[in-house]
């Protein structure tokens, strides 16, 4: 049976339509914590003019001034930012954002109004906002919320003409005025890269790297995982491994080495019969990849041992030929 494959939306044909009825568009804002759940915000009429601003004007017009630029959209895992070029990927890929979309369009009824003395504002990661058209067509703008852009009430002063004074409301936020994150239907249309990834946590270019480096272990070493465990999805969970692989020189430490480096460290790291390198779970794995990493360290002068997060490789003391 043939694949079907859906048809990515126009963007230049979203923005033109987009911009005839933007005055037209009805609003809601969803504010979201670290762990991706969405709260219901109101948005007072008065703030409504600069919403659309903010959320939706300029996103538009940036994007109708580049269909007359000769603005290209590209897949965002293919290609880089460039100017004058639209990152494009697929919802699905995405699962933080897709999450998050699902809750909102799927379980609305059960997304809970935000309120300060409950949830806390500096808990929160990111502001949505849905705005739906008049044939009920809608689309998402998603921002990060920056907490250094967060004012509590209780610590903050106003500023009336030349006089201080308290500042009356709980929370104070400056959202930012940049085009991040276009979300309509299944596509995503990256404004801003590095806003994008840290958002949603989407960071498929050191991703693929530590999925190639993973191969590159699984020749150099062997190791025992359980029947249901595998390597690349056991390392996709740990963010700090992932960090750790985008550097780490496959094989300059051997698997014997690896094996009486442990010893010498008084780690518990376990072999089999036929002397594969067990990993069991996410401690194992950071045990194996620090020791391959040469991340562990006795302390000549107090003799307690040290797990070292970054390295500088120094240069060799004069007089003495390099070793290696």
């Amino acid at each position: 049976m043939e694949e079907t494959k859906t048809e990515t939306t126009d963007i230049f044909l979203w923005a033109n339509q987009t911009d005839a009825v933007k005055n037209e568009l009805t609003l809601e804002l969803f504010v979201f914590s670290k762990n991706y759940t969405p709260y219901a915000m109101r948005l007072s009429k008065g703030l409504d003019a600069q919403a659309r601003a903010m959320f939706i004007y300029d996103l538009v017009n940036t994007v109708n001034f580049g269909a007359g630029t000769g603005m290209s959209v590209r897949d965002f895992e293919l290609s880089e930012a460039e100017e004058n070029v639209l990152l494009r990927t697929d919802l699905e890929k995405v699962g933080k954002a897709e999450t998050l979309i699902h809750l909102i369009e799927k379980q609305r009824d059960d997304i809970v109004q935000f309120s300060e003395t409950e949830h806390e504002f500096k808990r929160i990661k990111g502001v949505v906002l849905k705005a739906t058209r008049p044939d009920g067509k809608y689309f998402y703008v998603a921002k990060a919320v920056q907490q250094s852009s967060v004012l509590p009430g209780a610590v903050s002063w106003q500023l009336s003409g030349d006089t201080f004074a308290p500042f009356e409301p709980e929370v104070g936020v400056k959202l930012p005025s940049d085009n991040q994150v276009l979300i309509i239907d299944k596509d995503i249309f990256v404004f801003s890269q590095s806003k994008f990834e840290k958002l949603f946590q989407y960071e498929y270019k050191k991703q693929l790297l530590a999925e190639q480096k993973v191969e590159e272990i699984l020749k150099t070493y062997q190791l025992s995982l359980p029947d249901e465990m595998d390597l690349q999805t056991l390392v996709r969970e740990k963010p700090g491994v992932v960090n750790k692989l985008q550097k780490l020189e496959i094989g300059a430490i051997t698997q014997e080495q690896a094996v009486e480096y442990a010893d010498a460290m008084q780690l518990d790291l376990m072999t089999d019969d036929d002397g594969k390198i067990i990993i069991m779970d996410g401690r194992d794995l950071d045990m194996f990849v620090n020791l391959i990493n040469e991340d562990y360290i006795t302390s000549e002068i107090t003799g307690r041992r040290y797990v070292i997060k970054s390295k500088k490789l120094l240069d060799e003391p004069e007089g003495e030929p390099p070793r290696g």
